[in-house]
């Protein structure tokens, strides 16, 4: 029971009681009124002309996509490393070692070279690491098989 204040002029409720509120109205949009026209005797939404069309994902079971990329990889001949982010990482060795206030110039097929040595060497080092793990019965390489296969090269 609502009871009104005299020093108010909303009315207060004593406690215990509820008081029912409406839920907020939305708007209909456009669109939901074109989709229940659309809609059949069955209750189902219809694609309209103009929709975009949705294509789903396909999805691969696991390891498909890696023994793909794998195939593409081993039949390419290009670069693996982008060689602007390995041209930065050479001079920035190069600074830390030789000092910062000497400042070398590098010819692009100099930079290139080292690129090619130091992805062979990388290539190589992970065909070792990974008949290592396969020695080990597994087929996730880990940081143990790099330092086996660096010990057993000499490096």
């Amino acid at each position: 029971m609502a009871r009104l204040n005299k020093s108010r002029t909303t009315p207060t409720r004593s406690p215990g009681t509820l008081v029912k509120r409406s839920p907020p109205t939305i708007p209909p949009s456009p669109l939901s009124r074109t989709r229940r026209i659309s809609e059949g005797s069955s209750g189902l939404v219809r694609n309209q002309p103009g929709d975009p069309v949705l294509k789903r994902r396909r999805k691969y079971k696991r390891g498909t996509v890696a023994l793909r990329e794998i195939k593409r990889y081993q039949k390419s001949t290009d670069l693996l490393i982008r060689k602007l982010p390995f041209a930065r990482l050479v001079k920035e060795i190069v600074q830390d070692d030789f000092g910062s206030d000497a400042s070398y110039r590098w010819q692009s097929m100099a930079i290139l070279a080292l690129q090619e040595a130091s992805e062979a060497y990388l290539v190589h080092l992970l065909e070792d690491t990974n008949l290592c793990a396969v020695h080990a019965k597994r087929v996730t390489i880990m940081q143990k098989d790099i330092q086996l296969a660096r010990r057993l090269r000499g490096d």
